[in-house]
């Protein structure tokens, strides 16, 4: 969406964009170095697969788009699509949450960041105005604020199921002789 081509005075996403991908190229080779071979090869699958689909959409988008409107539209609804549906992707989470009544499964500064990340990406896109940036990073801000909200409403219930987990899982049967048993604390 950044490119010239495409998106034309875009620099600020461009750089963001490319200092993005080098920070993903950069964790996916020491996923490659340190997982196993099996884990390696599905990774693998998924990025190629994900190569490929850009290349088509590129080689699309260049040859059967000729201005730079038509390109922007196309690849900003593409990108919108796929940016929310990123940002959606906790809700399995969140279900969870919410039929646990416990947040332990959904981190804090996940949730921050969740939030926090596309309410930025919010106010740069209304600076130029930017409506592909501000319609998908805007969606992703209102569910990030659904997880702040979520974890905001069951924190104090999560604490006092840990607590119980604990005290349950102190306590130990201790078999005596003939069969007998005895409940003791551990510390």
């Amino acid at each position: 969406f950044a490119m010239p081509w495409v998106h034309p005075n875009s620099t600020l996403l461009l750089t963001v964009n490319v200092t993005g991908g080098i920070i993903a190229l950069f964790f996916v080779i020491l996923f490659f170095i340190y997982s196993d071979r099996k884990k390696r090869l599905k990774v693998g699958l998924v990025v190629l697969l994900e190569f490929i689909l850009a290349v088509v959409l590129a080689l699309v988008v260049l040859t059967r788009l000729h201005s730079t409107r038509h390109r922007s539209l196309a690849v900003g609804i593409i990108g919108d699509v796929t940016i929310i549906m990123m940002y959606a992707s906790p809700f399995s989470v969140m279900k969870r949450v919410i039929s646990t009544k416990s947040v332990e499964y959904m981190p804090f500064y996940l949730s921050l960041a969740s939030f926090a990340c596309p309410f930025a990406w919010t106010c740069y896109g209304l600076l130029p105005f930017d409506p592909f940036v501000c319609f998908s990073n805007g969606t992703g801000t209102l569910l990030g604020l659904g997880q702040l909200i979520l974890y905001a409403i069951y924190y104090k219930s999560t604490k006092t199921q840990m607590e119980a987990r604990q005290t349950a899982e102190g306590e130990s049967c201790v078999e005596l002789g003939g069969g007998q048993k005895r409940t003791s604390l551990q510390p």
